[in-house]
């Protein structure tokens, strides 16, 4: 299962962000990739680095799982494991159609002088950041199936990063490029997890 998970995670990282970068590309002339920006310190490279940081700590944790390091006792177990098979193929195949889903808004970072169109219908109906809920439940899921301290630790940092990039990025910058019509979006649907993280209208 261990090896699973590792063969998974680069399965994901490549139908993720190497594969969904080059559709982009053939459909748009651009990757969509931005970056973490060009200004140390600010929130956008903190938030981009620690988005990096997690998914490579979370790499880790993979390849010391398949290398035989000692599971977390309270998640060494055949059901935690088989149940984390499960959530990471769906996280897999939900963050590809999320990805999707996106269009030619699609990107990864943020570029404060661009604008793209507001993504509102489908899945994005039900939370205002599929992608996010999507990637950490794959995360979780490779967690669960080689659990080790250096995989937990890079679930933990890729949520707490992931917030922050939502939070003190990406928000802010929706507000800006979008107004009112984001305000009341963001008040009509959760952020993570439906009807959870609703803003108020102002």
């Amino acid at each position: 299962m261990t090896v699973a998970a590792l063969v998974l995670y680069a399965v994901w990282a490549v139908l993720a962000f190497g594969l969904r970068a080059w559709i982009q590309w053939r459909r748009t002339g651009d990757t969509g990739l931005r970056g973490i920006g060009s200004s140390p310190g600010s929130a956008r490279w903190w938030a981009g680095l620690l988005v990096a940081a997690g998914l490579l700590v979370c790499a880790a944790g993979a390849v010391a799982a398949a290398a035989g390091a000692e599971p977390l006792p309270v998640l060494d177990h055949a059901p935690v494991r088989s149940g984390g098979l499960v959530l990471a193929l769906a996280g897999v195949a939900a963050t590809v159609a999320a990805q999707l889903a996106m269009g030619a808004s699609w990107r990864v970072g943020v570029q404060v002088d661009e604008r793209t169109e507001l993504v509102t219908d489908g899945v994005f109906g039900l939370v205002r950041n599929p992608i996010y809920t999507a990637m950490i439940a794959t995360l979780a899921g490779l967690v669960a199936m080689g659990p080790n301290p250096v995989s937990v630790c890079g679930l933990v940092l890729s949520v707490i990063a992931l917030e922050l990039q939502v939070r003190a990025v990406e928000e802010p910058y929706l507000r800006r490029t979008h107004g009112d019509a984001y305000r009341r979006y963001a008040a009509a649907v959760g952020r993570f997890v439906p009807a959870i993280g609703r803003t108020g209208p102002n």
